[in-house]
């Protein structure tokens, strides 16, 4: 069972407190005639550009505004936010990769400091408590991922995040932003409870969720919202591919992504997936073959995570199509990624790892086959379906 799930519910308790402000009107302007700069539309309009190209990569040119607004807003956590953002997406591709990390955290961390200053001018309170539980809602995602496991950093930032619930719950309007919150909170806390026994008693101590309505909420955030509608669209995605058995929905918003965001490495490499998956090998393969010409070519972004899944996609597509000297060239790539990110403990290292051994036997060559499925043997975990091959492989020999 995933410990992160633990912080899960944590933190999408908080993620209910994101973005709900005083009552606005489509200026941004509250009942107090103060400026909520992330509901006012100018705003908006003027960081619209920054934001495609932090989702397409353009790291350079989205920072470029983003350093702008930290100019004129500098007393005002929002810009810290978008870059701390645009670290965060440097991160998104291979989580196993921990050269961001400062960077993000110090951004979290000014938005934080930031937002506490905000906290203390009441007409700026809701504001602030938007940005604080933003803040350490992603510090969470970070912490209690499973390449970092720092539960006790993930725990200390949800128990600040719940903190400033309290000065949300209650409003009675409640912006487009804030439903990607409420959207993640009805579905998780619903289906953490039916996937994982032993966490029922925890999520009985929240309020009852909705699965139907989280997914609506989600939609909604995808269709409407600015801020925060990609990334709703990411999680409605993971949701209906992963746990709704609704491919069809999953692979429409992959090919969105893809193709509104064409140099996003992650959206790739998801859209490469769904077309494999769903057997539609025709298009599946130039877009993998395209993914590793980009991490030949060093393009940003573009990194062994994304080389493994497409390099393995590419050798089942040319196994099937029985061109077993470019399947055995690309399965050699996955072995080959898989190390370089010390990942010789999944399925696409080891049945890449089977294939090779299965190639080696049409080919005559009978000790290399041997070689691959001992190894296979060896590395897998004896329960696996791959392990079990290898063993009837070698008996066979």
């Amino acid at each position: 069972m995933r410990r992160g799930m633990v912080w899960l519910i944590l933190t999408l308790l908080a993620l209910q407190a994101f973005g709900q402000d005083e009552m606005t009107d489509t200026t941004g302007v509250t009942a107090s005639g103060q400026v909520i700069l992330i509901a006012d539309m100018q705003m908006q309009i003027d960081v619209n550009q920054s934001m495609n190209d932090l989702y397409n990569f353009k790291f350079a040119r989205a920072e470029q505004q983003f350093e702008y607004l930290k100019f004129k807003y500098a007393w005002h956590p929002l810009p810290y936010f978008l870059l701390g953002l645009s670290e965060w997406w440097k991160i998104m591709p291979d989580l196993s990769d921990e050269t961001h990390d400062a960077t993000f955290l110090a951004y979290m961390d000014t938005v934080i400091m930031r937002s506490e200053r905000m906290y203390e001018i009441p007409e700026r309170r809701v504001e602030a408590a938007f940005f604080l539980a933003a803040a350490y809602g992603f510090q969470g995602r970070l912490y209690s991922s499973e390449e970092r496991k720092n539960w006790r950093k993930a725990a200390v930032v949800g128990k600040n995040a719940l903190k400033y619930m309290s000065e949300i719950r209650g409003k009675d309007e409640v912006s487009v932003e804030l439903l990607f919150g409420e959207g993640l909170y009805n579905y998780f806390s619903v289906w953490v409870g039916e996937n994982y026994f032993l966490l029922k008693p925890v999520v009985a101590l929240f309020p009852k969720g909705d699965k139907e309505l989280g997914i609506e909420q989600l939609r909604e955030v995808s269709y409407n919202a600015f801020y925060t509608r990609t990334e709703a669209m990411v999680f409605l995605m993971r949701i209906l591919n992963s746990y709704e058995n609704d491919a069809a929905g999953a692979f429409y918003i992959s090919e969105y992504l893809h193709q509104t965001y064409p140099d996003n490495p992650y959206f790739h490499r998801y859209y490469a997936r769904m077309l494999y998956s769903m057997g539609r090998f025709s298009r599946a393969r130039p877009e993998c073959e395209e993914i590793l010409e980009r991490i030949d070519n060093g393009m940003i972004g573009y990194e062994a995570t994304s080389g493994r899944y497409a390099a393995f996609f590419l050798g089942q597509i040319y196994e099937n199509m029985r061109e077993y000297d470019n399947a055995k060239k690309y399965y050699e790539r996955t072995v080959e990624f898989a190390r370089e990110i010390g990942a010789d403990d999944s399925g696409y290292y080891h049945y890449s790892l089977l294939a090779l051994g299965d190639i080696a036997m049409r080919k005559g060559e009978k000790d290399v086959a041997k070689d691959y499925y001992q190894l296979v043997k060896k590395e897998a975990q004896r329960k696996d379906r791959v392990h079990e091959l290898a063993r009837n492989r070698l008996r066979d020999l």
